[in-house]
């Protein structure tokens, strides 16, 4: 990369983050306003091209690390049927849908080519979606399915995208050779996934240093997605098992090493996905094709972008009532609408090799497929869940009663652990009544403080300090404590999400007891 363009890339990353930083401070959705303003920075400063490179291999595996790591398994394992017929059968329906409209449109474009095409549009990003989503109070059910869509598609699309790449330069296509590679790539990457997973999950614990471990961490997702890739198996589905597998067993590792992953991820995902999106706006001017006239592109951009739209709605709508418990129909209009694409539909598209037929074209309708979803479907997201009263007002009562029980239970365990180290009251001297005396006062506050939401050193003679001792019986208490929450979520009474609440707590409390 030549000093220009590194200049380029620095300038476009500082004006993204200065967008962003105007974007939280007012409330808006930056993911959009970044896309509105790539798009008039277009026209106004030279191109920076889209490296699909870079993205596939930088931006897309920590980002998709990081999700999987902030999800819950046990919620995606509730919601595995309606996941998978997103983040499979969405997409090839898709793919079929838009490859055979492109063909009508376009006779002189090959079948495969607009097959291709199909599956570069199939995958939505949820990104914009789930931040809005999240704002806004969705409720958790669809929330999930929404991101376990978003972690598992990309895996389809691109395994799709190679195929169809491969039966357009010329290799002999057969649908018993697609389905192998298919089912290679996932059961490949799945191995793999699962190896790291185990192996990553057995080290990380034994460190006991949060500098390390973490600075490892940063380094998991890529090592993941090239070990999958490396052997044409699909480096997603690696990602995100790993990441899954390590955000379910966080807890067996120090409260540090949490504290400063929370940090680091949230800088990260944040830092990333501003990029991206700017970018995404940037190449309006670079991708036009300058064979057709202006009004056949807009033709053919509505035609695809009514397509995919339209697309998600006739395969959400049937299949979301295959479901054992049926959602309410607010919610499937919802999912049905919450397909905004992303940054990984423009990486596939310009990565289509050279001399490719049709390859501006389909990087343009690309484009204008992203562009239209992210500006029509997400500036009216907010207002359609506004519109259609979907909430979730029940979860958050349920939440805080199951944070105020499970609170309740922690510390009944945690007294328990500080009683069974102490010796009577009246054999306990002056020091030791006061502290214990702390202790059960400030964890009898902590208990009405839940109930309420719902509406080491040594002294001269070697015996310890008050501030040590307390340190040492409060850490024993917190430990007790960190084993109830996990024992509730394990047993389905409280959510990952309120567990990991009051992890935090507790892991902020250590992190003072520490200091």
């Amino acid at each position: 990369m030549n000093p220009e363009m590194a200049l380029r890339l620095l300038l476009v990353a500082a004006g993204a983050l200065l967008v962003a930083a105007v974007a939280r401070r007012r409330g808006w959705p930056a993911p959009l306003l970044l896309v509105l303003a790539g798009l008039i920075a277009s026209l106004m400063v030279p191109p920076v091209p889209l490296d699909s490179e870079v993205v596939l291999l930088v931006f897309l595996p920590p980002l998709l690390y990081s999700a999987a790591l902030d999800s819950s398994y046990l919620r995606l394992r509730d919601v595995t049927r309606p996941v998978a017929l997103l983040s499979v059968g969405l997409v090839l329906f898709t793919m079929v849908v838009v490859g055979f409209v492109v063909h009508l449109l376009i006779p002189a474009l090959p079948m495969a080519a607009a097959f291709a095409l199909g599956a570069i549009i199939a995958p939505p990003d949820a990104v914009a979606a789930v931040a809005v989503a999240r704002r806004l109070g969705l409720p958790r059910r669809t929330l999930t399915i929404l991101i376990g869509e978003s972690l598992f598609n990309d895996a389809t699309a691109l395994t799709a995208y190679r195929v169809a790449i491969g039966a357009a330069t010329g290799t002999v296509f057969q649908l018993t050779g697609a389905v192998g590679q298919f089912l290679y790539a996932s059961v490949v990457g799945v191995v793999i996934g699962v190896a790291l997973a185990l192996a990553f999950g057995w080290l990380l614990p034994r460190l006991k240093d949060a500098l390390v471990e973490n600075t490892i961490m940063l380094m998991i997702p890529f090592g993941a997605y090239l070990a999958a890739e490396m052997v044409h198996a699909s480096g997603v589905i690696s990602v995100v098992i790993v990441g899954l597998y390590l955000g379910a067993r966080m807890h067996r590792q120090g409260f540090g090493t949490r504290l400063v992953a929370s940090g680091v991820w949230k800088m990260v995902d944040f830092f990333l996905e501003t990029i991206v999106f700017a970018l995404i706006g940037l190449q309006l001017t670079y991708v036009i094709p300058k064979e057709y006239t202006g009004w056949q592109l807009a033709g053919y951009s509505l035609a695809v972008f009514a397509a995919a739209v339209l697309a998600r709605f006739v395969w959400v709508v049937p299949t979301s009532y295959l479901q054992r418990s049926r959602p309410p129909w607010p919610n499937v209009v919802i999912v049905g609408w919450a397909g905004m694409r992303g940054v990984v539909s423009l990486a596939a598209a310009f990565a289509i090799p050279e001399g490719f037929e049709g390859k501006d074209l389909m990087i343009f309708l690309t484009f204008t497929t992203v562009i239209g979803t992210l500006l029509v479907q997400g500036l009216t997201f907010p207002a359609l869940i506004r519109r259609l009263r979907v909430t979730s007002e029940n979860e958050v009562y349920e939440d805080n009663l199951g944070e105020a029980a499970a609170k309740q239970a922690a510390i009944q365990a945690g007294l328990d652990a500080l009683n069974r180290q102490l010796p009577p009251d009246d054999e306990m001297d002056e020091i030791t009544l006061d502290v214990v005396g702390q202790l059960r006062q400030k964890t009898e506050r902590r208990a009405m403080s839940a109930w309420e939401r719902l509406g080491g050193g040594t002294a001269q003679d070697g015996s310890e300090t008050p501030s040590a001792l307390y340190r040492r019986l409060r850490g024993d208490m917190v430990a007790a404590e960190r084993e109830v929450f996990v024992r509730l979520r394990n047993e389905r009474r409280i959510d990952d999400e309120v567990m990991r609440r009051m992890m935090a707590e507790l892991d902020f409390e250590e992190a003072i007891l520490e200091r």
